[in-house]
């Protein structure tokens, strides 16, 4: 029962460390089938820790100013662009 305690778990915690890392990534469940299957391999086990490691791509946001409004306000519910002094958004109907 001591050699399951001290060989087996670290053993199967070092198989499974791929999966470990990218727990909390959007490529968790294609790191965990790549280390379920192929982890058994060396190559599987490395291509999945180095997945693993990978960042999640940045995402990028771009803002497109409105042409024409004279510079109107945006709606902070929706971000529709409204003309002049508006009050309230055309689209949602929010108070500015």
């Amino acid at each position: 029962m001591t050699v399951f305690f001290f060989l087996f778990l670290p053993a199967i915690a070092l198989y499974f460390l791929p999966s470990i890392l990218a727990y909390n990534k959007s490529n968790f469940g294609g790191v965990l089938l790549l280390n379920l299957f192929l982890g058994w391999t060396l190559i599987g086990w490395i291509v999945a820790l180095i997945w693993a490691l990978s960042g999640d791509p940045q995402q990028v946001v771009v803002v497109h100013q409105a042409a024409g409004y004279g510079g109107g306000n945006f709606c902070p519910r929706c971000g529709w662009a409204q003309a002049g002094r508006a009050r309230f958004c055309s689209n949602c109907g929010s108070a500015i």
